[in-house]
């Protein structure tokens, strides 16, 4: 192992004991205020972050999810965050039915007005060797990651196009450019969402309506935790970002509230990267500070251990 002789401090130095997170209390303002944002999975995780950074920024926010117990959670902290009850709505709606997101999509209108943002933040994961995988899971991920998706989509943007106003996000992976072991259904359902977003982009662009792609990489949620051992969380995730640390929630609903925003008025088909740098480089290792060069191992910058 390379190992940087000018930052063999300790990697306290470089990682995550002094990263910098987001401060409480800072705000950015997106420009949302009264409009109308719908967030699908909007009870957990990005989704709920984004949801909440829409209300105190003063959008008419209502969320999707498909459990009642997590929605009534969610909306006490929306209901706080907005402006007002009556900006606030949750939805139970499962994203694989497309009856129940046209319902919703109703009752939206009826009581917060036309929407203007859409964020498609639904999705589920899985692993499995794919010599081992059941078409079954295939089609699970695929029937929410995917369909769900288009499903989402479809039951607002007729509405975006009548009124030649609006924007979608559509919220990916890094696994939408990459491959992970044992994840080949959820890395293929997430390039899928590359095709979308460029091929919507060309379909509804032309209406005024903006449809753009997140990426996210690892971001801290206690699924994630759950999920992930904790010995690849330090060695693979924390080791190969560049700064050190997971993202918080909050970091990824920033970038999608600007891709909803005016501020992003000419973005169309967009895949935009979150991930502290950790697709940058393939080589990264020590969150930078693995330069693997001989000539500079021979120039004293490096050391081995």
């Amino acid at each position: 192992v390379l190992r940087p002789a000018a930052t063999r401090t300790s990697r306290k130095a470089c990682g995550k004991a002094e990263s910098t997170a987001p401060r409480e209390g800072r705000m950015l303002s997106y420009g949302l205020s009264d409009r109308v944002v719908v967030i699908s999975g909007g009870t957990s995780g990005i989704g709920f972050s984004t949801a909440l950074a829409a209300a105190r920024d003063g959008a008419r926010v209502a969320v999707l999810g498909t459990g009642q117990e997590k929605m009534d959670a969610a909306l006490v902290h929306l209901t706080a965050a907005a402006r007002s009850p009556d900006h606030v709505r949750g939805i139970v709606a499962d994203v694989r039915k497309a009856e129940t997101l046209h319902a919703a999509a109703d009752i939206i209108a009826r009581d917060l007005g036309p929407v203007f943002g859409l964020v498609a933040c639904a999705g589920i994961a899985g692993a499995s060797k794919p010599e081992d995988l059941p078409l079954e899971d295939l089609n699970n991920v695929f029937a929410v990651n995917v369909g769900g998706v288009l499903s989402t989509t479809q039951a607002f943007v007729k509405g975006m196009i009548e009124r030649r106003s609006g924007s979608i996000v559509i919220v990916g992976s890094i696994n939408s450019f990459g491959g992970q072991p044992g994840r080949m259904h959820y890395t293929a359902s997430k390039h899928a969402v590359v095709g979308m977003v460029k091929n919507l982009a060309i379909d509804w662009g032309r209406h005024n309506v903006r449809v753009n792609g997140i990426a996210p990489g690892p971001v801290e949620t206690p699924m994630l935790r759950r999920n992930v051992p904790a010995s690849f969380m330090a060695n693979v995730f924390e080791d190969r970002i560049p700064m050190g640390r997971l993202a918080q929630s909050e970091e990824i609903a920033g970038p999608i509230l600007m891709l909803l925003s005016d501020g992003s008025s000419f973005v169309n088909g967009a895949m935009l990267v979150v991930d502290g740098g950790m697709t940058a480089g393939p080589f990264t290792r020590r969150q930078g500070g693995d330069m693997g060069s001989r000539r500079l191992l021979d120039a004293g910058i490096y050391s081995e251990d």
